[in-house]
């Protein structure tokens, strides 16, 4: 996740820009920068690497301001170069970005077709050039922001520095999160309370669609449709803690809206977006020479893995073994030399899956990780780890955590599909570019919060819940009915849809909800078959599908969540966001202890 900080102060403000970006490190990022007006005029450092390196800058080439923007980056578009780093700018301006601008490329050419040159390989850049544009076409700086926005597609947070414009700063959001803190006669904005924490400990958090113009001595705060709103200003524990729920009310809320920022990060490190391919460097594996894969998880990451197992399979036509790491170094598997054994783990320090890893070393197998944890006992036992740059993740029901594993997943099937010659190049092109469009499905997600927590209102009364799914979606219904127990205790079961005259339609009543993720895709007739036998006895259906979905249903539901059309590859990624709110929502109406609740911890560290 990039950080972003933004000073409108009375003191001098690159140590303090400086500073604030040290708190957000935990981030992860891989260069930093800052631009600050001198004498009305705009100034830039940045620097490769970590924050030292732009510190040493700092030293060898001081900067004095009072006004200022900093950035800590993780590459999305472009190499992580100096070029490619943050802040970028142009004589008018120098602006920050956290996100992916999806439609980059044809403002990109529309701006070039108009005159102006680019220097970087960044998404951003077409940020400051369209900005600039409006500047040059007469419009003032507030003006000049509020006309380019909506131009703007995908998911993103911006803070936006003007040359000439000494008391000023402007920022948006629109799927990455930003706050204002509020000091005396000083305004800052970050990505995260914890970077405002050593200034202020007064903060205000922007709405979805927000847009704010600050100064030294006020902030103005819009909404999407430009109408001036007030966002309450509440007092931030973001000295006291590393990371803060912000202005949600724990932290699964806070982990479950976090997901464009991550996925899109993690995506980043594994695809190359502006050339629409897999980055073959952060892949070290010739999965040309694998003519199988095991797989192994415990809990959520299993069912990752067993969503990874469709997509191997059918882009890579690359058969997968799958188990759940307690079965599987019992189970006795004949292992050839020839398979790759890859582990999935949030905390890399899961007992069960580290034994089964050790299992697989002691066969001679190479052994790849997929964990959240770089410094984890499994990362360091693997001879390939491919990271999720999920960020800490403090509720014990995972989110974040699964969705990033599935990106990794989703990647690395796109990598093993081009190396061993099952799909060519302008299918990679087309399957990375359907994965860049993630950040922008799951902020729509988002917005129907109230939708999905008004049916958590009948979903707290039952005792019992049946989650169906075909293809990708059997996995996500374990996985829901998996974050439904966790956090609500109310007993739920996942099964795959083709199954259920096999024993679970026993269970329908009229007492009985069943949750159905079924997007339009090519076994959702099938799938409405299975809700046809449910509603003949009385289930009470929560359908989760898209528009042309609901409209052929023809079955009464309890309620019916549309979600955006959008391709097959991408659907197991959105579609789990609604699943997580459900649990969610349904857990906070009960009550329950959301953030950790009974009997279970965060990693199982013993079998």
């Amino acid at each position: 996740m990039c950080g972003i900080i933004g000073i409108v102060g009375v003191s001098s403000v690159a140590p303090r820009l400086v500073d604030a970006l040290k708190r957000l490190e935990y981030r992860g990022y891989d260069s930093a920068g800052v631009a600050i007006l001198e004498d009305g005029a705009l100034t830039r450092r940045r620097a490769e690497g970590k924050l030292v390196n732009l510190e040493k800058r700092l030293v060898a080439e001081p900067m004095a301001g009072t006004i200022g923007i900093g950035h800590t980056r993780w590459a999305t578009h472009g190499a992580p170069t100096e070029r490619n780093a943050h802040p970028h700018a142009t004589a008018r301006l120098a602006v920050v970005h956290n996100g992916i601008i999806e439609n980059f490329a044809e403002l990109r050419t529309d701006l070039e077709a108009d005159g102006y040159r680019f220097e970087s390989d960044t998404d951003t850049e077409a940020v400051a050039q369209l900005v600039t544009r409006a500047l040059d076409h007469g419009r003032t700086p507030v003006e000049a922001v509020r006309e380019s926005l909506p131009k703007l597609k995908g998911a993103f947070a911006l803070a936006i520095l003007f040359a000439g414009e000494n008391n000023l700063l402007v920022a948006a959001r629109k799927g990455s999160p930003l706050a204002i803190g509020h000091g005396e006669g000083e305004m800052f904005l970050g990505s995260d309370a914890i970077a405002l924490a050593p200034f202020t400990d007064t903060v205000s958090y922007l709405d979805e669609g927000d847009w704010a113009v600050l100064t030294r001595e006020s902030v103005t705060i819009y909404d999407e449709n430009g109408a001036q709103v007030t966002r309450a200003a509440q007092k931030s524990a973001g000295a006291a803690f590393l990371v803060s729920k912000g202005n949600h009310r724990h932290f699964m809320e806070k982990e479950i809206h976090e997901q464009p920022e991550v996925i899109s990060h993690t995506l980043a490190h594994y695809l190359d977006f502006t050339r629409g391919r897999v980055r073959s460097e952060n892949v070290p594996v010739d999965f040309a020479r694998i003519d199988r894969l095991a797989i192994s998880a415990c809990g959520t990451a299993f069912y990752a893995a067993s969503i990874g197992k469709y997509w191997f399979e059918q882009i890579a036509r690359l058969p997968v073994d799958i188990d759940i790491a307690s079965e599987f170094r019992y189970r006795e598997m004949p292992l050839s030399k020839d398979t790759l054994a890859l582990f999935v783990s949030q905390s890399g320090e899961t007992a069960d899956t580290l034994a089964s890893l050790r299992y697989c070393k002691s066969q001679g197998l190479k052994i790849a990780s997929i964990v959240n944890v770089k410094e984890s006992t499994i990362a360091r036992e693997s001879d390939v780890i491919f990271p999720t740059l999920a960020g800490p993740e403090v509720g014990v029901a995972s989110t974040k955590a699964f969705t990033c594993q599935l990106a990794v997943l989703a990647a690395l099937a796109i990598a093993a599909g081009k190396a061993r010659g099952t799909i060519d190049e302008k299918e990679e092109q087309r399957l990375v570019r359907h994965l860049s469009e993630i950040p922008r499905f799951a902020n729509e997600v988002l917005r129907l919060s109230p939708q999905i927590e008004a049916v958590c209102r009948e979903l707290m009364l039952v005792k019992h819940a049946l989650y169906l799914g075909r293809g990708t979606s059997f996995p996500l219904a374990m996985e829901g009915a998996l974050k439904l127990k966790e956090i609500s205790y109310i007993h739920a079961e996942g099964y795959a849809a083709g199954e259920l005259k096999h024993g679970p339609i026993a269970l329908i009543d009229d007492t009985m909800p069943v949750i159905v993720i079924a997007p339009h895709d090519k076994l959702y007739e099938k799938t409405v078959s299975n809700m046809q036998e449910v509603a003949a006895r009385g289930g009470r259906i929560i359908l989760i599908t898209d528009a042309r979905g609901a409209k052929e249903t023809g079955i009464k539901t309890l309620d019916t969540i549309v979600l955006p059309d959008m391709p097959d590859i991408i659907a197991p990624l959105i579609y789990a966001l609604p699943v997580q709110m459900l649990a969610y929502y349904t857990a906070v109406f009960m009550g329950t202890d959301v953030d950790q609740p009974r009997n279970l911890a965060k990693s199982v560290t013993v079998e």
